[in-house]
């Protein structure tokens, strides 16, 4: 066989609640060609070998983050996997720990979900000014880098998946929710960080964190969790011992706010698109 279709072993975990009393390990082998994924191998059994495999995917573009899964003992995402990239002729996968199973590798992630509604991810704001239609809530490019990197979560759960703390409390809040609770408290356009330091330093809020650091090893997108929460520790700290400098949360510049530019910045060239000369019969 040419060296780039080779046959790889996919040892994939099987569990169908209604008949199976505990998860099992079903191996398929698997006619590889060069650029294949992990999520293209998954394909290639339920068309070729299995089509009771059940797995959970949307994009196949690294965007979603519904096709997180256990590769290799990683939290990772199956899309932006590939096969010729793990090496050897084994691979193994898995559904991503911390959760329970619905079937095969698709993990229920309601409880994640659950708690990351639980501190409260939205700007938290004066409801008169966020009901106007009129005027605009600036923020500074540099005030958007403070918490630009933690808006880069996708929800795919493979943070929550590599916790070590999360695998032995269930009510630690884990990496994402956390880090979408620091990317809240650091907007300048919000007002909700006394709600939410409640949450975050009550049990199973950050200081449960032994910073084991795995959560941003994994995360597929560079959001870094670890880093969310330990700039959430040292905020709740400060503020217990009431050192922290008070936030002052941006005013509301009156007006439309409609094509409003940033200090600075020039005004866009305008382009002027002229007729195309009309086609005569010849």
């Amino acid at each position: 066989m040419a060296e780039s279709n080779k046959i790889v072993n996919f040892h994939v975990t099987r569990y169908n609640p209604e008949k199976d009393v505990k998860p099992y390990i079903q191996t398929y082998k698997v006619e590889v060609t060069d650029g294949m994924t992990v999520l293209d191998g998954l394909h290639w059994i339920k068309e070729h070998l299995d089509p009771t495999l059940v797995w959970r995917y949307s994009c196949r573009m690294g965007i979603c983050g519904s096709c997180g899964m256990l590769i290799n003992g990683s939290p990772t995402l199956a899309c932006n996997t590939q096969i010729s990239h793990l090496g050897g002729m084994d691979i193994t996968v898995g559904p991503l720990p911390n959760f329970e199973i619905i079937r095969d590798l698709v993990p229920d992630l309601a409880s994640m979900f659950d708690k990351h509604a639980s501190v409260k991810p939205n700007i938290i704001r004066d409801e008169a000014d966020l009901v106007s239609r009129q005027g605009e809530f600036y923020q500074s490019p540099e005030q958007l880098e403070e918490f630009l990197q933690f808006t880069f979560c996708i929800k795919c759960g493979c943070c929550m998946a590599a916790c070590p703390t999360l695998a032995t409390d269930v009510r630690y809040l884990g990496p994402m929710p956390l880090t979408a609770l620091q990317r809240y408290n650091t907007d300048t356009r919000d007002e909700g960080f006394d709600i939410r330091a409640k949450i975050a330093g009550g049990d199973g809020g950050a200081f449960s964190c032994h910073y084991a650091g795995e959560c941003s090893r994994v995360c597929p997108k560079g959001v870094d969790p670890a880093k969310a929460i330990q700039l959430l520790k040292r905020k709740l700290v400060l503020d217990y011992l009431h050192l922290a400098s008070k936030k002052q949360p941006c005013k509301k510049l009156e007006g439309p706010g409609h094509g409003k530019l940033l200090p600075n910045m020039n005004p866009p060239a305008r382009t002027v698109v002229q007729d195309a000369p009309a086609e005569t019969n010849k």
